[in-house]
């Protein structure tokens, strides 16, 4: 590897020990063996390092999830495959769910950071829809993005908040699939003409 892979998976390795925060380039640089002005020479800034890192982090998980999902593609057997692994999964990744919270509490300091983060966001969005789908990326449009992407973001999200909060209230799995299967019931019915 090179100084760039080198940093980058220093930078990850600091992400999930220390968080996006308290990592310093020293950190990186002790974590990587290569030195500080590979930083700047290869990513700008310590922030735009970090943001990679993260991206890579986020990615990698995205993708040892997606390995193990069963159920057919759009089916509540797929949605609760999905949450079980992310639960499962929670002692590895809290520290980089941990992690996403400080990126995204620090992200009016640095507009660099925003925008990275903002097209990481869709490229997240669009990953999830095709994890839960089926649907291959370059046939999702941006309503679906916009749309459902959203949806699973939000979703994901809040179910790793509740686990990064108390993981012995979080809901497992099941109990997540079944709660969105109710709602989606009750949302069903609510439209449904009387009588």
């Amino acid at each position: 590897m090179g100084h760039r892979e080198d940093l980058l998976e220093g930078a990850k390795k600091c992400l999930a020990e220390k968080g996006f925060v308290r990592t310093t380039a020293r950190d990186i640089v002790s974590a990587s063996g290569t030195n500080l002005a590979s930083i700047g020479y290869h990513y700008g800034s310590k922030d735009a390092l970090l943001t990679q890192a993260f991206i890579a982090l986020i990615e990698e998980w995205g993708q040892g999830r997606q390995a193990g999902l069963a159920g057919g593609d759009g089916s509540l057997e797929r949605l609760r495959a999905l949450w079980d692994g992310v639960v499962a999964d929670h002692e590895t990744a809290g520290p980089v769910w941990a992690a996403s919270l400080e990126v995204a509490l620090s992200r009016d300091r640095n507009p660099e950071l925003k925008a990275m983060l903002a097209a990481s966001q869709t490229e997240g969005r669009r990953g999830l829809v095709q994890m839960m789908t089926g649907t291959p990326e370059e046939r999702l449009t941006e309503r679906d993005e916009r749309t459902l992407g959203a949806v699973y973001q939000a979703l994901l999200n809040g179910l790793m908040i509740q686990w990064l909060f108390d993981p012995a209230t979080a809901p497992s799995g099941e109990e997540f699939a079944e709660g969105l299967r109710r709602l989606a019931d009750g949302v069903s019915s609510a439209q449904r003409p009387a009588g």
